[in-house]
């Protein structure tokens, strides 16, 4: 057990937000149990991330940022401790989504972690390991947040149409899956195509893979593989891949008829009828 009397801030970003817990609570005269009550949690949970044994969640630090009166602190250092939590091979791939302008990516087998559902990351990150799930799934969906920026990347975002097919999850996983990615439909910045499995051979049966445009850096591509990343700058690299990704969307359906191939798939295959 961490002793908070000796909790050093400067060891991870987990630490230092539960060292500026401990200090704003306190500095508002209050116990963990009094600070629990008002946030709607334990005291035993307060404790828990005030000694770097429980990650924080959003809903967390904005209740305590209300309710210490931090000016927001709690939720902005809420980013820095998800993000640290990432394995240490992704966070790299984190760091390039935030900075990004523009996001294509090419999925084969699932839909991309920027645009998955919470019942939908659950069952992809516990398909073998269920150990913290809470806080693995918190800390993928906290990417997601990159959308609530001022200027959010514009992402190309084209889908196998095996993804929509491999049922992850149960039906009903599924099902609001595919719904969130019809949810975009109408969003300028976030574009949906399925590449129908007509299609045949196409430029990336290489594997899935993902492009990173910035406003004044070169372009990077990222790939993955078992418990690895793999980032390249290389130019031959970059413009291999990008044409590669010109000719899937020149191949893939229009932005419309994507958004009618998921909804056949959702009545088909996971029983919900769209209208």
């Amino acid at each position: 057990m961490v002793n908070i009397n000796t909790l050093d801030p400067g060891a991870s970003p987990l630490d230092y937000y539960g060292y500026e817990l401990r200090r704003c609570r306190e500095a508002a005269g209050l116990t963990q149990r009094q600070l629990g009550e008002i946030l709607n949690y334990t005291g035993s949970l307060v404790g828990q991330i005030e000694t770097a044994r429980k990650l924080p969640t959003l809903e967390f630090s904005e209740r305590a940022d209300v309710a210490l009166g931090t000016g927001g602190l709690l939720s902005r250092l809420v980013e820095l401790v998800l993000r640290s939590q990432l394995p240490s091979w992704f966070r790299q791939v984190a760091e390039l989504e935030v900075r990004a302008v523009e996001i294509c990516t090419f999925q084969i087998h699932m839909v991309h972690g920027l645009l998955q559902t919470p019942a939908y990351v659950r069952a992809v990150l516990g398909a073998l390991d269920e150990t913290d799930l809470d806080d693995r799934s918190a800390v993928r969906l906290a990417r997601q947040r990159i959308f609530e920026k001022e200027k959010p990347p514009i992402v190309w975002l084209v889908l196998s149409e095996a993804a929509l097919c491999q049922e992850i999850g149960d039906a009903a996983v599924m099902r609001n899956q595919l719904a969130h990615l019809l949810s975009f439909e109408r969003d300028p910045r976030i574009n949906i195509q399925v590449l129908p499995f007509s299609v045949g051979a196409h430029a990336g049966l290489q594997g899935s893979f993902n492009l990173y445009r910035f406003a004044s850096d070169p372009a990077i591509v990222y790939t993955e593989g078992y418990g690895r990343g793999h980032p390249s700058a290389d130019p031959d690299t970059v413009s291999d891949c990008s044409l590669r990704y010109d000719h899937l969307r020149a191949a893939a359906l229009s932005l419309k008829d994507s958004a009618e191939l998921i909804r056949c798939v959702m009545e088909d295959r996971y029983g919900e009828q769209v209208a």
